[in-house]
């Protein structure tokens, strides 16, 4: 998985990434909506056979957009433990 940093401002952050689909964009993209600085938060597949998801946050105020997001990515990287801690816990049973 590749990232690529296509616009970057104060408040404003927007990402290519190779390698993903609508799953990892739309984990993102639901954690990011949860965070009160954030006054936008979406992603884009311009042409699903031939293009790399961007995906955009736009902050209220001075916050930063890094931060949002690797915020985000941690909330998403819980839920996948919590989840994984559940399915075997359940398999086992």
């Amino acid at each position: 998985m590749k990232i690529n940093v296509l616009k970057k401002s104060g408040n404003e952050l927007k990402i290519e990434i190779e390698g993903t689909t609508h799953g990892l964009c739309n984990l993102l993209q639901t954690r990011l909506l949860e965070d009160k600085n954030v006054d936008f938060a979406g992603y884009d597949i311009p042409h699903p056979l031939a293009s790399n998801p961007i995906i955009y946050v736009r902050m209220k105020g001075n916050a930063k957009p890094e931060a949002a997001l690797i915020k985000a990515v941690e909330k998403v990287r819980e839920a996948n433990d919590a989840f994984s801690k559940e399915l075997e816990r359940v398999i086992k049973a």
